[in-house]
């Protein structure tokens, strides 16, 4: 009979789990109603719709319900509390589903129980507490993250593997966070045991596939930035370690939308003047972060982070803008219209005078963009002209930005296969006789000329081309005997 479900191997172990079917007969078939522990590794590992990164499962322990703390004495609930918390440190297999489901269910209504008991009483986050608690989380939360089940894994496309111990990891979740807005939360006593270290570990989880646990570590994470003043530097630099890795190695790492939502938040509460440290980060980090081929996944949050620190300091306007043209996508259409979005949220709070500073650059692009053979990126690029405060200071400019412009618009109004973009050049052309009709003139006067020159240049080359195969046919025609 074939093996389905098998559990994940325990240390200490002789005999390996098995990963695979079994046949029936000879001395390599498998009884079903062995415990799966002892079952040996025999095939290939099946792909299941869950996945465990518990490979270290306690050995078998079994667990027993303690009183209610409700029903206790007062001056007995802090240790028994304690007690609870320490059952709580035992670890099950969820990739088993039918293996020690009692107490798998003690567990967990321990775990409520002590969710409601720190959220509804008052005096149970006394000193001897902290280390427990945070014991506990480390032991639930913290552990290696193993490799994608698909290694072809697509955020884009596929679903992620979710956590199947998710039961118990999400209310371990919950009840630390419950510990961390406590009113009676006291940092002084609890940077002793969240320290350094502790925050390592939190950071290298938010790697998980599972989106749940993410969200939940997210919300977790800034409330530790918000209470431990000592940790905010050390976490601001491994995240910055995180995100350095990410784009100049790996090009993977699940949690970046998260940790840049975290940073949009942390940005906003930057002192001013800026530290050359945040400038840097955003120079040498987040702009490099565009270039990256999963760009989409966090686009978002990252256009948002950039946002908030031209909103600090605008002199930053014109490094971030040249380092956006510096990492402009060349075969990725999607992401041109990404980019395309962000900098006109830039240019939606950018001051005239970092204006001019840029718009040369910025508009010989915008030219290129126009000029896209893709429809979408025309499109986007054309919609700059329907943002009023954007067409108020190309008006104010329109005497550098129009001879940029115009070649471009003038060509795509007559040949351009879409008709789309042909309305919306029109448009813009439309806009541009209106804000200075004089220069239009001439640039129109002048484009025309061009063309003449380019046609008349044409007809020459042909014409060479012509008379050089004359010449040539006339010496073939020598060449032969009479």
């Amino acid at each position: 009979m074939p093996m389905h479900g098998t559990a994940a191997p325990q240390p200490g172990a002789n005999n390996k789990a098995n990963e695979g079917g079994g046949g029936g007969g000879g001395k390599d078939s498998l009884d079903p109603f062995t415990r799966k522990s002892s079952v040996k590794k025999i095939g290939k590992h099946p792909k299941k719709q869950q996945g465990s990164s518990r490979f270290r499962n306690n050995p078998h322990v079994e667990i027993q319900p303690l009183p209610l703390l409700k029903d206790s004495p007062a001056q007995e609930r802090q240790e028994l509390m304690i007690k609870k918390i320490q059952l709580c440190c035992n670890m099950f297999d969820f990739m088993d589903p039918v293996s020690d489901l009692r107490g798998k269910e003690v567990k967990r209504s321990t775990l409520n129980e002590l969710v409601e008991y720190i959220n509804a009483e008052t005096g149970v986050l006394t000193e001897p507490v902290y280390p427990e608690i945070i014991r506990m989380v480390a032991i639930n939360c913290f552990r290696t993250l193993p490799p994608s089940i698909n290694p072809d894994f697509d955020p884009e496309e596929d679903e992620p593997t979710l956590e199947c111990s998710w039961p118990h990891l999400q209310i371990v979740f919950e009840f630390f966070l419950r510990y961390l807005e406590s009113h009676e939360f006291q940092p002084t006593i609890a940077k002793k045991y969240i320290d350094q270290k502790f925050v390592l570990q939190l950071l290298e989880l938010f790697d998980s596939e599972d989106p749940r646990e993410r969200e939940f570590l997210k919300t977790v994470l800034h409330r530790i930035y918000g209470k431990f003043l000592g940790l905010r530097a050390y976490i601001r630099k491994q995240i910055n370690h995180i995100f350095l890795r990410f784009i100049y190695e790996t090009e993977h790492f699940n949690g970046v939308g998260e940790l840049l939502e975290i940073l949009g938040s942390i940005i906003n509460g930057f002192a001013l003047p800026l530290k050359a440290e945040h400038k840097q980060f955003l120079l040498k980090v987040l702009i490099p972060l565009h270039k990256v081929r999963c760009l989409s996944l966090y686009h978002a949050q990252l256009a948002y982070c950039v946002v908030q620190f031209l909103e600090k300091d605008p002199a930053l306007t014109e490094p971030v803008v040249m380092g956006l043209i510096k990492y402009w996508p060349k075969t990725s259409s999607q992401k041109e219209v990404m980019f395309l979005g962000e900098l006109e949220e830039v240019l939606d709070s950018i001051e005239a005078a970092q204006f001019q500073k840029i718009m040369e650059p910025f508009f010989k692009k915008i030219a290129k963009c126009v000029s896209s053979p893709h429809f979408q990126v025309a499109e986007r690029a054309l919609y700059y002209w329907n943002n009023e405060y954007i067409l108020t200071l190309i008006q104010e400019n329109s005497n550098v930005i129009l001879p940029i412009m115009f070649s471009c618009l003038y060509r795509i109004s007559k040949d351009h296969w879409n008709q789309t973009i042909v309305a919306l050049v029109y448009n813009v052309l439309k806009a541009f006789m209106e804000m200075n009709g004089k220069l239009f003139d001439e640039l129109t006067s002048s484009y025309k000329a061009e063309r003449q020159k380019e046609k008349k240049k044409e007809k020459e080359r042909e014409e060479l081309w012509k008379h050089l195969d004359k010449i040539e046919l006339e010496k073939k025609t020598g060449d032969q005997p009479t």
